[in-house]
């Protein structure tokens, strides 16, 4: 009793301290959760509960017991601040457009945006200046770009970057000429290099092409020489990407990934321990998961019974859910096939409770046009299934952001590889072409570097597919066979079709950041 009754007085004062009256109920509550504690905890949980309360911004200083129930709950349940969210699926239109101030050389958030799908025609030319204005803003700072900040620092292999006005002012011939611009063809058969300044006929008869894929609307550098109002290129290379550590400055503590948090989620010590600690936690994900295919559904069973003792943090699965187009029927069979596997997960009750399973539509799933970002399959389809499962299934967009405790990962759902391919102004002689669709996406700073006409986009919603800052992961799903690539710390996973790569999935575990192949065996091999 005297032992409760010193702890009283402790936690008494230390509120007062902060400027904080406490009811005597209210005192007693704290007073019993901490008399247990040594004096080191206790005063931890003060601080915390005290900086707590400082938050909240209460009307009047005076505490009732109801006040610090709360505060406790909150402090002692994972030490994190409500925005601390350690799993958090992003939808395409809910992720943050970023403006970038040329003068203060800083980005903030665009808070004037307003959601539509349906904007004025200006758009179309300004989700494409806004690329540009990003990759700029990045190319000059790269150490073959950045001037000095003394002129006897500067190195002779420095290079300078022009604008296309600078070239058309010039009557004469310019050599050595190095301009950032868009690949376009604004004439057919004809291609022109586009920047907000002004546009140039490209002559490429002699160019040398650097690694990468190379499509229309994608942004080049390209080097070579000006003459008769024609840019004579000798070399066609990628923009400069840019390491996740080295573009962090720039923004700040600003959440540019998206979600409920103002802050940068990257930072917090809290998130990064949880991480840490869940060692054997892992983000399962899987493509072309055909919920109507009956081989399908008895891996997934398979799969469910191996991981129901030890649940996944999350199981993704991308579409498309059906194995063939069923016309007019098509959200019938969906809806029905998506009942069939709640019952078939309903079971398995430690893998219900404990893991999240994530649906990203496909090109074929209902009932979106083929443009991106596209929307979550309708509430109309999947009501029974998340009537049945509650919480644990969460329908997205495509593409979606997961963000898992300091983790971000983009995912999409996508045939990159072939349109990237079909659509490239030259194919690579040399090299794998998974290395060279990485080093693309993250050079291009989106998951879709291609024209309107062969990948439509929601013009307005373009920042849904941005890859800068570079997240920790990007997993395009395609047919392509599956691959795992790593450029500049970040990691690029393609986890092929489930059906038609002989059941395999790919495993990331966020801890480790390393990625692993997986395989359900056929029968006959176990």
């Amino acid at each position: 009793m005297a032992e409760l009754q010193q702890t009283r007085i402790e936690v008494n004062n230390a509120f007062k301290l902060s400027g904080f009256t406490m009811r005597r109920e209210a005192s007693t509550f704290v007073a019993e959760q901490l008399v247990g504690l040594s004096h080191q905890d206790r005063k931890k949980m003060l601080d915390k509960l005290i900086a707590h309360l400082l938050h909240q911004c209460l009307s009047q200083p005076v505490l009732e017991k109801q006040h610090l129930e709360v505060a406790y709950r909150e402090c002692s349940s994972s030490g994190l601040e409500e925005t601390e969210t350690v799993l958090n699926i992003i939808d395409a239109f809910s992720i943050p457009k970023l403006l970038y101030d040329t003068e203060r050389k800083r980005f903030s958030k665009d808070v004037s945006a307003a959601n539509n799908l349906y904007p004025e025609a200006k758009w179309k030319a300004q989700f494409l200046i806004d690329r540009y204005t990003l990759i700029w803003q990045r190319t000059i700072r790269n150490k073959l770009f950045a001037k000095e900040t003394l002129p006897s620092m500067e190195s002779e292999n420095k290079f300078q970057l022009r604008k296309i006005e600078v070239l058309q002012s010039s009557s004469s011939r310019v050599d050595d000429v190095i301009v950032l611009g868009l690949l376009t063809q604004l004439t057919e058969g004809k291609y022109y290099l586009e920047d907000p300044t002004g546009s140039v006929l490209l002559d490429m008869t002699q160019t040398r092409y650097h690694s990468g894929l190379f499509t229309e609307s994608s942004f080049v550098l390209a080097e070579g020489y000006y003459d008769d109002k024609v840019l004579h290129v000798m070399g066609l290379v990628l923009p400069p990407s840019e390491s996740r550590a080295t573009s962090l400055p720039f923004f700040g503590n600003l959440n540019t990934f998206g979600g409920k948090s103002k802050c940068l989620l990257k930072n917090s010590q809290n998130l990064l321990k949880i991480e840490q600690d869940n060692e054997d936690g892992m983000i399962i994900f899987l493509s072309d998961v055909w919920f109507d295919n009956l081989k399908v559904i008895s891996k997934l069973k398979t799969l469910f019974s191996g991981y129901n003792e030890f649940p996944p943090i999350a199981i993704v699965f991308l579409g498309e859910f059906l194995s063939c187009p069923y016309g007019y029927e098509h959200s019938t069979q969906l809806k029905a096939a998506l009942n069939n596997l709640s019952d078939i997960l309903y079971p398995f009750t430690r893998l219900r409770d404990a893991c999240k399973f994530i649906f990203v539509p496909g090109r074929g799933d209902p009932v979106a046009p083929n443009m991106l970002p596209r929307p979550a399959i309708p509430n109309s389809i999947t009501k029974d299934i998340r009537d049945k499962l509650g919480d644990s299934v969460i329908f997205t967009s495509n593409p979606c952001r997961i963000q898992y405790c300091t983790q971000e990962i983009v995912v999409i759902r996508q045939d990159l590889v072939t349109k990237m391919c079909r659509n490239s102004i030259h194919f690579p002689e040399t090299g794998d072409i998974p290395d060279h669709l990485t080093k693309t996406l993250l050079s291009q700073c989106t998951l879709s570097p291609l024209s309107l006409g062969v990948q439509p986009i929601y013009w307005k919603n373009a920042d849904a597919l941005s890859l800068y800052p570079m997240p920790d992961l990007v997993v395009v799903a395609d047919h392509f066979q599956p691959y795992t690539r790593m450029y500049q710390n970040c990691q690029v996973l393609n986890p092929g079709s489930f059906p038609r790569t002989e059941y395999s999935f790919k495993v990331y575990v966020p801890a480790s950041r390393t990625v692993e192949d997986s395989q359900i065996p056929n029968e006959d091999d176990t």
